[in-house]
């Protein structure tokens, strides 16, 4: 059973999604425990309510759990950050076994995963560290939802133009790209509502959930 109100612990709350997400939710009161690395902590300023623990620090990363219902997990990386240290392995993989373990520990209830779309038949090192990602999640034991947009659009990330109205007249949903402020809010939605679980988001199914976060939390 949900155990309400949601309190949602949010890795991954200093990247592009994140900076998005956890404004969002902040401005809609709620529950949220942005998490961040030390490192990163010392860069600049810590939103409220942070987490500031090193992954690897598993116990002391479920402590800071207590208390969370959902974990939100938007860690990942690409190809161009390999030159400072990045891996597939280290930033998709490893973080979130890390985070799964301490969200055992935690009593958490629902994990809320981005990936791609591509991840359910992976081609390429990239989408086959998304589809560990997913096997991961699917395997923790706890209930689980998976999002899997396509080109994500906002901040540093450009529109192409026609692609979206492109892929939307020819019915390829599944690679229609979405903004972050649509992610974020259909994220908002699965994770407060606490569904729907067990279930890979992507093409129609994503953008019903859209539909219904962007009523919720982007509506003027």
């Amino acid at each position: 059973m949900a155990v309400t109100p949601r309190r949602l612990f949010v890795a991954g709350s200093s990247g592009a999604t994140g900076q998005v997400l956890v404004p969002l939710a902040l401005r809609q009161g709620l529950d949220v425990v942005p998490h961040l690395r030390p490192a990163r902590a010392a860069e600049g300023k810590v939103p409220p309510n942070a987490a500031v623990v090193d992954l690897a620090e598993t116990k002391a990363l479920a402590v800071a759990m207590k208390g969370c219902t959902t974990v939100v997990q938007l860690i990942g990386t690409m190809r161009n950050r390999f030159a400072k240290g990045d891996t597939y392995e280290s930033s998709d993989i490893g973080t979130t076994a890390q985070l799964i373990a301490a969200a055992k520990d935690a009593g958490v209830d629902h994990l809320v995963v981005l990936t791609s779309v591509g991840a359910g038949r992976p081609m390429g090192a990239y989408l086959q560290a998304k589809a560990k990602v997913e096997a991961l999640t699917r395997e923790s034991g706890i209930a689980w939802t998976v999002f899997r947009p396509s080109a994500l659009v906002g901040g540093e990330r450009k529109k192409i133009p026609l692609v979206k109205g492109l892929t939307h007249a020819l019915g390829l949903t599944s690679y229609e790209p979405i903004s972050l402020e649509e992610l974020s809010a259909a994220m908002l939605q699965c994770a407060v509502d606490h569904a729907p679980l067990n279930v890979a988001l992507q093409g129609d199914a994503l953008w019903e959930l859209v539909a219904k976060g962007r009523q919720r939390f982007l509506k003027a």
